[in-house]
């Protein structure tokens, strides 16, 4: 297993060498070692865990032309390039396939320990402290505004509305980060969201504090 995994990391690491810094290679890091928390007590296969974290951003849609299938792609096409077994390969890529928060607008009916496991690892680094620096980090790859009071956050958006917004970063917070404790799996997921969670608000507040002057 410690082969395999030395040989996904090192691709993960030279495939995103030039990644935008909410998606580089430390938050494939990040999520690869929360999993490993997580899975601590849900006891889902290893194996799967490890790999379907290390591999869940390999080909991001959002910076492939809104392509879903070339992350499970490009992921499967590796794994089997190791001589990975079959079944591990299928599920990390339905994993992969089904991770997003946008794929949830599917409401695929896919369900896996493994699934569960590194989904909540991925939702937890977009919350928190370094959710929010994400945030902003992806906000400015994009070129959006920080923040504008006359633009209300879309709380009813389709899919495709969610692939393809450009609102003001606060928005985002509304539209998807603080809907993201609520959508926890794990018990140690929903315990680590709430933290993060709790300091969002925090940090709005401050926000908007900042905003009108008023600290």
């Amino acid at each position: 297993m410690q082969r395999t995994l030395d040989l996904t990391i090192a691709f993960v690491k030279n495939a995103l060498a030039d990644a935008e810094a909410g998606h580089d290679w430390f938050h494939i890091e990040r999520v690869f070692k929360t999993a490993q928390t997580i899975n601590q007590n849900e006891q889902a296969n290893p194996l799967i865990v490890a790999l379907a974290a290390l591999l869940h951003d390999i080909a991001d849609s959002k910076f492939n032309n809104g392509d879903e299938e070339i992350g499970p792609q490009k992921a499967g096409d590796f794994l089997a390039s190791i001589s990975v077994n079959q079944e591990v390969i299928n599920e990390v890529k339905l994993i992969i396939k089904h991770l997003s928060f946008k794929a949830s607008f599917d409401k695929s009916t896919y369900q896996s320990k493994e699934l569960n496991v590194v989904q909540d690892a991925d939702r937890l680094d977009a919350i928190g402290a370094i959710g929010i620096a994400r945030a902003f980090t992806y906000g400015g790859y994009k070129n959006r505004v920080l923040y504008d009071p006359e633009i209300k956050p879309n709380l009813s958006m389709s899919k495709e509305e969610y692939k393809n917004s450009s609102a003001p970063t606060i928005n985002h917070f509304y539209e998807k980060l603080l809907l993201l404790k609520g959508l926890m799996k794990t018990e140690t997921g929903k315990k680590m969201a709430q933290q993060r969670h709790d300091f969002m608000l925090s940090y709005l507040n401050q926000f908007y504090a900042e905003w009108e002057g008023n600290k």
